[in-house]
């Protein structure tokens, strides 16, 4: 028997999708297939989970797309920014979006105590609230838990990575040479 963590990288291997893929794809720009966005670097490869779990709670549509678009230009992985995506597939996102109700609910509802309501108050100074009610097509309360939800998951996703990659990296050094894991 496979350990969850075999069974989990067999999973990503066949979920993740191929440069060919990709290129094959006519929405996707050419220079999203640039070799050094494909490289698993310890830079890289924590900006693509941040980039795809930002990507994958705030977009409801059209995710990897988005993902690998975004990867250019933050230097993040591309497969691993498009396979962070699926954090959001049918059964997480009701629980996602009821977290991130809850969580707006409570950030407006902090708001309304601060004097002059500094999220309401930005929210009527720009055009911010109709790009994210645009997005989400939601209320003010959701639109507003899924972007504290979607950079508190990024952050976290991103730390959680770095960590351990760090971990791997010096289990790995420590291992004699030519030892099997």
């Amino acid at each position: 028997m496979s350990s969850p963590i075999a069974r989990f990288a067999a999973w990503a291997r066949r979920a993740m999708p191929t440069r060919e893929q990709m290129g094959r794809s006519r929405w996707i720009p050419a220079r999203v297939l640039e070799s050094q966005l494909w490289r698993f670097t310890r830079r890289s490869v924590p900006r693509g989970v941040a980039l795809g779990l930002l990507v994958g709670i705030l977009l409801p549509v059209a995710q990897i797309i988005f993902a690998a678009i975004l990867s250019f230009p933050t230097r993040a992985n591309v497969p691993v920014a498009a396979l962070t995506t699926f954090v959001t597939n049918p059964f997480t996102t009701p629980f996602i979006w009821a977290a991130s109700y809850q969580v707006g609910a409570w950030l407006l509802r902090i708001d309304a105590a601060v004097a002059g309501g500094p999220i309401d108050h930005l929210f009527q100074i720009t055009d911010l609230w109709s790009g994210i009610q645009w997005l989400t097509s939601e209320g003010k309360v959701l639109a507003l838990g899924l972007v504290a939800v979607a950079v508190v998951a990024a952050a976290a996703g991103y730390l959680l990575t770095s960590l351990v990659w760090r971990w791997w990296i010096i289990h790995k050094r420590r291992r004699p040479y030519g030892a099997r894991p």
